[in-house]
């Protein structure tokens, strides 16, 4: 009967199920090992506990008993479970709170920095990469970028240095080489002696650059880095702190914070532009104050090349109105005058 069966399921390859008609794949024997419905963990845990006599191919006769070991398996393992359960259990926690006081420290240091803006810095002392006695106030008179590095930072401080300097240079190339002052300022004072600054400039291709290399002590350093909004604290790979450059007007005010160690180019020259050619200049002429205001309007950004240019549509376009305005005036003003002074018969 089963034989018969068997052949009768081999033969009948098709099936009618409503419309449709469903290819089954010939069986030739009930013997095919089949995948065990149970999951591996399971197994390996129940394993040692029980014992299977009897033949596999006969499921319905085999027999499972006890190993006498058994509950002792059963035991070990609930109280591994519980055991080790509450430690992954803190350690996922401990994780969560780290990286949620990490995000609160960012977000902490990022509005004190934000803050800080508008604020006027105190005339700290100084010193250059010659040994020379600076102050703060020595660097009124036009703009400032101050960046805050450590010598001893092997990835994020060389980084932000050399894009600094790509940044700095157009905006040199846009504005006038002597616009504006860059400055780097070391905060480890314990280590970023003016040698070390000379050393690190040397490293990211600025000591020829006309930069400013400064040292100061630890009570400046606090001093300065509170009022410019600078938050960082030391670690086991150095120092953790936010990274910024801050661009201070001619009058030691802090005007913006540009963030990143990479950063869009406009967010750094625009604010240099607003200031260098936005702002009348004390004892400034009227001509002198006009050709400031034409570069600042016609100064643009050219994306596809990631540099400013003098636009001269823009001042011709300007110039070509300023005709049409003088023009259309004089062209009303005698209309007018011809209107009350009509010609004689």
């Amino acid at each position: 009967m089963r034989a018969n069966l068997r052949r009768t399921h081999a033969q009948k390859g098709r099936r009618q199920v409503g419309s449709c008609r469903l290819r089954l794949p010939e069986v030739t024997s009930y013997s095919q090992p089949v995948p065990h419905p149970v999951p591996d963990v399971i197994r390996f845990l129940l394993f040692p506990c029980f014992a299977v006599k009897g033949s596999i191919d006969e499921p319905r006769k085999a027999l499972v008993e006890p190993r006498p070991w058994g509950p002792l398996w059963t035991w070990l393992t609930l109280s591994l479970c519980l055991i080790f359960s509450p430690l992954v259990q803190a350690a996922e926690t401990e994780n969560q709170a780290r990286e949620s006081i990490n995000e609160f420290q960012y977000k902490s240091a990022l509005q004190a920095s934000q803050q800080a803006i508008g604020v006027t810095l105190g005339d700290h002392p100084l010193t250059d990469d010659q040994g020379r006695a600076l102050s703060l106030s020595d660097f009124r008179g036009k703009p400032l970028v101050l960046s805050l590095i450590y010598t001893s930072c092997y990835h994020t401080c060389p980084m932000t240095t050399r894009h600094l300097s790509k940044v700095v240079e157009k905006a040199r190339e846009a504005l006038g080489t002597d616009s504006f002052a860059v400055a780097l300022l070391g905060f480890d004072a314990q280590h970023d002696s003016p040698q070390a600054m000379r050393y690190f400039a040397g490293k990211q291709g600025v000591e020829d650059a006309d930069w400013y290399l400064l040292s100061a002590s630890g009570d400046t350093v606090n001093a300065l880095t509170q009022e410019l909004g600078f938050a960082f604290f030391s670690s086991p790979n150095g120092f953790d702190h936010i990274v910024q450059a801050s661009i201070i007007d001619a009058d030691g005010r802090i005007y913006r914070q540009v963030y990143g160690e990479v950063f869009d180019t406009p967010l750094l020259v625009e604010p240099l532009k607003e200031l260098v050619l936005g702002r009348p200049k004390p004892g400034q002429t009227f001509m002198s104050d006009l050709l400031d205001k034409v570069r600042f309007f016609c100064t643009t950004y050219d994306p596809s090349r990631d540099a400013y240019h003098f636009d001269y549509s823009l001042f011709i376009g300007m110039a070509i109105g300023a005709l049409i305005i003088i023009w259309g005036t004089v062209f009303i003003v005698r209309a007018l005058l011809q209107g009350r002074h009509p010609p004689a018969a």
